[in-house]
């Protein structure tokens, strides 16, 4: 078996700087930290967490809530929050709400019993009435992706998702957009507003029917939707849909009516995932920053329960930025 002197031998530093490193309690260079962590990789070295647990009081577990892994953007932000934690020697321990506050209650309850070095609340649907549960946990919480009215007393870092929605507006209107319609999920609110606020700030506010719902934010309740808003503003020159799942179903919709994208109708996305990059013609997309929202919430929470102090309140709010693709054109 590998041990902690092996591998303070292999890098060249004391058992102790080695130490340093696997708990992160201390700060070391990032030269030395990078040599160990070599060193780690190249002998197969795999500390012994139960001993760790005891010397330090540290689970070295991190809780995540989201509301589910079958939605893309969810998925991404998992992926990112573990490696994060990886590289700081942490595991992530995984809960997901399925959109049922009740279900959101137990796994918040038994969580708030568990000892967990930190918590991290993905998302804000169906969780925003039961965080008085975690008024009085001992370890840090920290919300991201978070698109409600942020909640006091808990930091967040999140995306600036009415900035979002305004760059798409702002997009279109440079290519001389005039007619646009949204195709929004019941959650996507704000973005919505951003995307309203583009066209209201030239002084051609969007009727309150260009704005379409999806009561169901999928691909079909998209499609039953677009085709809709479509039929009653066929002089609609643009779409912009609030998630890419609900821009592919205006991309079809569009197909069904013979309407070409991008000639006859620009469409403008928002989250960058999967479904966007395989559809055809690839998306003009909000892109959102998910790594870097994911190592912000790590690094505050991880940050707060090394000084056994609560995290700073202070929201954080990180820009997106729009890629254009092959749906946006100059309208004709």
């Amino acid at each position: 078996m590998v041990t902690m002197q092996d591998v303070a031998e292999r890098a060249g530093v004391t058992k102790q700087t080695v130490s340093n490193v696997v708990t992160g309690r201390v700060t070391v260079r990032p030269a030395t930290e990078a040599r160990v962590r070599a060193a780690i990789a190249e002998l197969g070295y795999v500390p012994n967490l139960v001993a760790r647990s005891l010397a330090t009081g540290s689970s070295r577990t991190v809780g995540l809530f989201v509301p589910t892994v079958s939605a893309p953007f969810y998925a991404d932000v998992v992926e990112e929050v573990e490696d994060a934690l990886e590289e700081r020697g942490h595991r992530l321990l995984l809960c997901t709400t399925r959109l049922d506050g009740e279900r959101a209650r137990r796994h918040l309850a038994g969580l708030a019993a568990r000892s967990v070095d930190a918590l991290l609340i993905a998302g804000d649907q169906g969780l925003t009435g039961h965080l008085p549960l975690l008024a009085d946990v001992r370890f840090p919480v920290v919300l991201c992706a978070w698109e409600a009215a942020l909640p006091d007393g808990f930091p967040v870092v999140t995306v600036d998702y009415e900035h979002g929605g305004h760059l798409a507006g702002r997009h279109l209107r440079a290519l001389g957009h005039e007619r646009a319609l949204v195709l929004a999920s019941p959650a996507h609110t704000v973005r919505t507003a951003g995307f309203r606020r583009a066209f209201r700030e030239d002084g051609m506010p969007l009727p309150d029917d260009a704005v379409r719902t999806a009561a169901d934010p999928t691909f079909r309740g998209g499609l039953a939707a677009a085709l809709e808003a479509l039929r009653d503003h066929p002089d609609a020159t643009a779409l912009f849909a609030t998630h890419d799942v609900l821009a592919v179903a205006a991309l079809e919709a569009a197909r069904m009516l013979g309407r070409s994208v991008p000639d006859g109708l620009s469409v403008v996305a928002h989250d960058d995932t999967p479904a966007g990059l395989l559809s055809g013609p690839a998306l003009t997309t909000v892109v959102l920053p998910k790594r870097e929202m994911a190592r912000q919430a790590v690094g505050l929470a991880l940050g707060a329960a090394s000084r056994g102090a609560r995290p700073d309140p202070r929201p954080r709010l990180l820009l997106p930025a729009l890629v254009p693709g092959e749906s946006t054109a100059p309208v004709r």
